[in-house]
């Protein structure tokens, strides 16, 4: 199917746009974001498979249209961004970007589905209650409802037919709802004939860098949710636990780069063999006043031992990224296995 960038979600630009911008960025941008904001984002970041040049490209420009907008609107209001566009991007391009921020969060429901194939899309709701069925209908074009209609069970048909012509008002967290289920759902169409990696890694990468509550609450709701899925991005994530998997050259290289402080706030709550792990690659004087400062720190407050904790993880993949350690007995092997 022929790539239409306009028919794209702008729920799942902004995941590709995350994507882009790298574990470090979007970890920071996605704390910023309500939890279940969060949790929805990393769900559309692992569907996405991999991410097409065009499309990549596609996306920051428009992020970076969208933002000069933005910025134009809130020094001078709407004339005077028009102005300034006009000059950046020339008159057509500057009405179609302002023309799209004002209506950014006017979403269509089920705009998603416009990529899927109606065939596609009738194997996916024909087992749906009709009245689920019936508000799908309601929001897709005429001619695909027609089609999907058509492809029904013919006990199902009159009753969806029946139910669209008497459908009233329906409240949005209730279209939301469906939308959001079906999209999961869905979500193996949207991986097909691209080039470029991301996916389930990706969503580890940046939950590595995540607030360690955030992390705690999105992964509970995954396990609930998607179980195989919840565990594959565990697999690939670190935590201070996997400190353990470190090579002592490792730890040690990593020490030179930590603040004493950090290193004894972050032991404050580690296991037995974290804290093995790393005090044995510590000289004997060194380790002797990280347990003095432990000792003497008294009670602290669990988020600054799990900030500390996020600080030596993220020094450990910066680290690891550049080949200045290993992290061993994680993965299962591959190409990146250490053979002698």
């Amino acid at each position: 199917m022929e790539f239409e960038y306009e028919e794209y979600p702008s729920k799942m630009k902004a995941a590709v746009l995350l994507a882009c911008l790298g574990p470090d960025v979007a970890g920071r941008i996605l704390s910023s974001f309500s939890e279940d904001e969060v949790e929805q984002i990393t769900l559309d970041i692992s569907s996405l498979g991999s991410i097409d040049s065009e499309l990549r490209v596609r996306v920051l420009d428009e992020f970076y249209e969208m933002s000069v907008a933005k910025q134009y609107m809130a020094q001078g209001g709407v004339e005077y961004a028009r102005d300034l566009l006009e000059q950046a991007f020339g008159t057509d391009r500057a009405l179609e970007v302002l023309t799209k921020l004002q209506s950014s969060l006017q979403e269509v429901p089920f705009e998603f589905l416009k990529r899927a194939d109606p065939a596609q899309i009738t194997g996916f709701i024909q087992d749906e209650h009709p009245q689920t069925i019936s508000l799908i209908l309601a929001h897709l074009d005429t001619e695909v409802s027609a089609m999907i209609l058509s492809a029904l069970a013919n006990d199902v048909q009159a009753d969806v037919v029946m139910r669209i012509a008497t459908m009233d008002r329906t409240p949005p967290e209730i279209v939301r709802e469906v939308e959001r289920v079906l999209e999961r759902k869905m979500a193996s169409i949207f991986s097909q004939g691209f080039t470029f990696a991301g996916g389930v890694k990706e969503v580890a990468e940046i939950m590595n860098r995540i607030d360690r509550n955030a992390e705690k609450t999105i992964m509970a709701d995954l396990e609930e949710r998607d179980p195989e899925l919840a565990d594959e991005i565990a697999r690939l994530m670190f935590t201070f636990d996997d400190v353990v998997y470190v090579d002592d050259a490792g730890i040690q290289r990593v020490l030179r780069d930590v603040e004493s402080k950090d290193l004894a706030l972050a032991l404050k709550t580690a296991n037995d063999d974290v804290k093995e792990k790393i005090l044995k690659n510590m000289s004997a004087r060194a380790r002797e006043m990280i347990e003095e400062e432990m000792e003497f720190m008294g009670p602290v407050r669990l988020k600054n031992v799990e900030e500390a904790q996020q600080k030596i993880v993220g020094t450990i993949r910066s680290l690891e990224d550049s080949g200045d350690l290993i992290i061993e007995g994680r993965g299962g092997g591959g190409e990146d296995e250490i053979v002698v």
